[in-house]
């Protein structure tokens, strides 16, 4: 059987339009073609797609029905069409990230893996919506969470350590015990896979009574929230890694046992690895994290 591609064209062209004229210059033929074109479809079909209302058409209950089936496959296959175009000798690799580990870590370092691979057109987009990799460009992702993506690649990338900071004004390195954690506001990132009542167990001791807290929905906003001394923060040491090697933020606590994350994940599909593209960014983070 074959697919009549342009007959398709035409019915979605003046299905967005609402008129023959209209669909004709969007997509550069006669109006006369656009009305043939919409016939031959109709005779695919055996019904009617279109009813004529004065100057425009509007789509039959069938026609509805098949526009609500093509058109986002449609409107896809132009953009990838259009973005195949202007591509030329670039290739483009996208990226998705968390948004905390793409602020406080990835960013300051991307400069090196560009100037490194000058074919390369990056796009990154930092979010924690995972995606719909059958319908969207993402090559991969670094990806916040516990892990265990059926059906996908996913590779553990590092353990982060998760300790108690805040700023030198509000409790100098190594001068608190847990029961002095009442004397301060507790910043909670609610994404974080390692919480408070984690780090609380971690130690064999209970929370002291009366707590107060803030809550960030984002790792970054906790770290900016301890660095301008609101309360303590409990972060990752790689996520605050500036901030404590440039004494924005210490340890305060006298002893503090140590509590491990593990929460970022290189991940896509299995096909993907084999793209030499991927390969060399994955090189790139790998080799960047072990520095």
């Amino acid at each position: 059987m074959q697919i009549p591609f342009r007959a398709i064209l035409a019915f979605h062209a003046t299905a967005r339009a609402g008129s023959m004229v209209e669909a004709s210059a969007s997509i550069g033929v006669t109006p006369s073609a656009i009305s043939q074109q919409i016939q031959l479809l109709e005779a695919f079909f055996g019904m009617r797609l279109f009813s004529r209302t004065g100057r425009g058409v509007i789509l039959t209950e069938a026609g509805e029905r098949y526009f609500d089936l093509i058109r986002h496959e449609v409107e896809r296959v132009a953009s990838v069409t259009e973005q195949m175009r202007e591509r030329h000798s670039y290739t483009v690799l996208n990226v998705r990230i968390a948004p905390t580990f793409a602020n406080t870590w990835v960013l300051p370092r991307l400069p090196g893996f560009i100037t490194a691979n000058p074919d390369i057109e990056l796009h990154v987009d930092a979010t924690n919506e995972p995606p719909d990799y059958s319908r969207e460009a993402i090559d991969l992702e670094i990806r916040h969470g516990s892990g265990g993506w059926p059906g996908l690649y996913t590779e553990f990338l590092r353990d982060e350590e998760m300790s108690v900071l805040c700023a030198p004004g509000c409790a100098p390195a190594g001068s608190l015990d847990i029961a002095d954690l009442a004397r301060f506001r507790l910043l909670h990132s609610v994404k974080n896979v390692v919480q408070w009542s984690h780090w609380f167990d971690a130690q064999g001791e209970a929370p002291p009574k009366g707590l107060q807290r803030a809550l960030f929905d984002r790792a970054h906003m906790s770290i900016d929230m301890a660095v301008a001394a609101v309360g303590l923060a409990l972060e990752s040491d790689l996520t605050a890694q500036r901030e404590i090697a440039d004494g924005r933020l210490v340890r305060p606590m006298r002893h503090e046992k140590r509590v491990m994350q593990r929460s970022l994940w290189l991940v896509c599909p299995h096909q993907h690895l084999s793209r030499r593209k991927v390969q060399r960014f994955v090189d790139w983070l790998k080799a960047t994290l072990a520095e």
